[in-house]
């Protein structure tokens, strides 16, 4: 069941929230509720990352991180 909420938020938040929003193909709300959500999962399983963290770590392994250019391949990649 959802309910209405009100909130009061500085002006130009609100007009860049919205702006980020439709870049995300999201809407404010879900972008609100995702965000209240991620903060009540935090504080039940004790995160100490983000979603997007956990979700990435373990991507590459130890032998990928003694290999120098695939190191430099990603830096230059995500610079």
């Amino acid at each position: 069941m959802y309910k209405k909420l009100t909130l009061k938020l500085d002006e130009s938040v609100i007009q860049y929230a919205k702006e980020y929003a439709v870049e995300c193909n999201s809407s404010l709300s879900r972008m609100v509720e995702d965000y209240f959500r991620n903060i009540i999962s935090d504080k039940r399983h004790n995160r100490r990352y983000s979603p997007l963290v956990e979700e990435l770590s373990g991507v590459i392994s130890d032998s990928d991180l003694k290999n120098i250019d695939y190191v430099s391949y990603l830096e230059r990649k995500y610079e």
